[in-house]
């Protein structure tokens, strides 16, 4: 088992399972740090719209071993012990609430910059 860190800093669970599960899929091998790189920089992040508790992050790869794909990464998040469920290669988003996007946080920062210097101004 292993344990794999998020952007937020939070810890999800990796049994060697489920890193089975993921890494027999033909596509996916030798894909592990891709796998890592979408959890921890995802481009969006959406709640299942079946199950709250299910998160889908998603990143966008060029070149994949089948072309032009999203990388997505399936999680349960659960207070005290947030997993990996499963992760696959997909042609487009599934439906769900999009709860984080990188174009979010590029606008927090950016309406962040922006309010520090209008303050300078202000004095």
């Amino acid at each position: 088992m292993q344990f794999l860190k998020d952007r937020f800093g939070k810890l999800f669970r990796l049994t060697s399972e489920r890193k089975l599960h993921i890494l027999k899929k033909p596509e996916l091998k030798n894909q592990f740090n891709k796998i890592r790189q979408v959890l921890f920089d995802p481009e969006e992040i959406r709640e299942s719209s079946y199950d709250p508790t299910i998160h889908l992050l998603y990143r966008l790869y060029p070149k994949t071993p089948v072309g032009e794909k999203y990388l997505v990464v399936v999680v349960k998040v659960l207070s005290k012990d947030p997993f990996i469920v499963t992760a696959f290669f997909t042609d487009r988003l599934k439906s769900g609430k999009i709860i984080w996007t990188f174009k979010s946080m590029f606008h927090a920062k950016a309406d962040e910059y922006a309010y520090r210097k209008i303050k300078e101004k202000i004095g």
